[in-house]
């Protein structure tokens, strides 16, 4: 039986081929962090320090080895509180965090047409779960619910309404990052500023306009393929040449490009890590990086507009706080909404990269999405 004393949150971030962890104390600090990857008879788990093969042929067999690896490091399973998850996709009617009870887990099965890469494998999740610790409460995440607050102009493509009723609008996603980036910019700025340009930038990225720390507009739309250049994924591109691909390379050819071989990958030749390119001097990888801080740029100025000015820049996410080049040149070019940065602070990463005058700050903030999934599980359970 679970401890109802127990302390501990786990939080889990489910993929097609991995299953991600972090645990978190009473008190919500992070006590240890790791996961299982390639799921298959060789997967990787690492839980802290420790790191082994084990046969871990699908995600009952994977979380089963994560619970036994916690077990020996001493988070035993009877002193946990609760299990919070990340959901890419909760549709039109699942944005606050949820109990999964079997009414919440078939509305994300729901979904399952709007993130087929991704809502089948946390429901795997949850139900291999439920049968290894069935007394165990478990609670589901969604990054889409941030956004819920665009207005429906926004939200709504300009289509007939029997297909916005079908789901087929805008959601964005991301949506836990930017809920720790209200939190975190809060507690470091004394007050959260009035419109906020945030980037969650990594091998997915978008970019969001934040007004009274609410979401009013975002880059990523109906999937996570639209809006910024990405690792592998093509962002914002004309339905026409989608048709065009589809046309050409079939349904799945076409998904496939667009999910998995376009972007920075597409456009380099092969390289979709941010570190990688850099790193290298050939015209392809160069065209790559300036083709990603382009349209960064660009899309920035929507979300300005969508925001009817500027206060503060965010950057999160791999790329977001590793890369000063990249935070270099997007700033770069947003001087003329009084974007200003150090570049001294900019080469050390440094939170605050802005003069203390500046009438926009600019920060760097750690992307805080298992901390978000772990805060909300807690509350969520001490309301019951």
């Amino acid at each position: 039986m679970i401890d109802p004393t127990g302390g501990d949150v786990l939080v889990l971030n489910v993929g097609s081929s991995s299953i991600k962890c972090a645990v978190f104390d009473s008190s919500l600090r992070e006590v240890l962090r790791g996961g299982v990857e390639g799921l298959g008879p060789r997967a990787r788990l690492q839980l802290g320090a420790a790191r082994r093969d084990v046969d871990a042929p699908d995600h009952r067999g994977g979380l089963a080895a994560l619970l036994e690896a916690l077990e020996a490091q001493g988070v035993a399973l009877n002193r946990l509180r609760v299990v919070g998850h990340r959901v890419v996709h909760g549709g039109p009617g699942l944005t606050q965090p949820a109990h999964i009870t079997p009414q919440v887990r078939a509305e994300i099965a729901r979904c399952t047409p709007l993130a087929p890469l991704h809502n089948p494998h946390h429901l795997a999740a949850m139900d291999a779960l439920a049968t290894l610790v069935p007394d165990l409460p478990q609670v589901a995440c969604f990054d889409t619910g941030f956004h819920a607050t665009n207005p429906q102009v926004a939200l709504r493509y300009a289509l007939p309404a029997d297909l916005a009723e079908a789901g087929l609008r805008r959601y964005g996603f991301h949506g836990l990052s930017y809920g720790g980036v209200v939190r975190r910019l809060t507690a470091l700025a004394g007050a959260l500023p009035g419109r906020v340009l945030a980037f969650h930038l990594g091998n997915g990225a978008s970019a969001c306009a934040i007004r009274d720390g609410q979401s009013v507009a975002t880059t990523m739309g109906y999937s996570p393929t639209d809006g910024l250049t990405m690792g592998t994924r093509s962002g914002s591109i004309d339905p026409n040449v989608v048709l065009r691909l589809a046309e050409e390379r079939g349904i799945d050819g076409a998904r496939h490009l667009l999910t998995h071989g376009a972007g920075l990958a597409g456009l380099s030749g092969g390289v979709s890590d941010m570190r990688a390119l850099e790193a290298r001097d050939d015209p392809a990888s160069r065209f790559a990086i300036d083709h990603f801080i382009y349209w960064a740029q660009r899309h920035a100025g929507s979300l300005i507009a969508a925001m009817q000015g500027l206060d503060a820049v965010v950057f999160t996410g791999g790329i977001g706080e590793n890369s000063a080049m990249i935070r270099a040149g997007i700033l770069d070019g947003l001087t003329w909404a009084g974007a200003r940065y150090d570049p001294d602070r900019n080469r050390r990463n440094a939170p605050r990269l802005h003069a203390k005058d500046a009438e926009v700050s600019v920060w760097v903030l750690p992307a805080e999405e298992e901390y978000m999934i772990a805060q909300a599980a807690r509350d969520l359970l001490a309301t019951v």
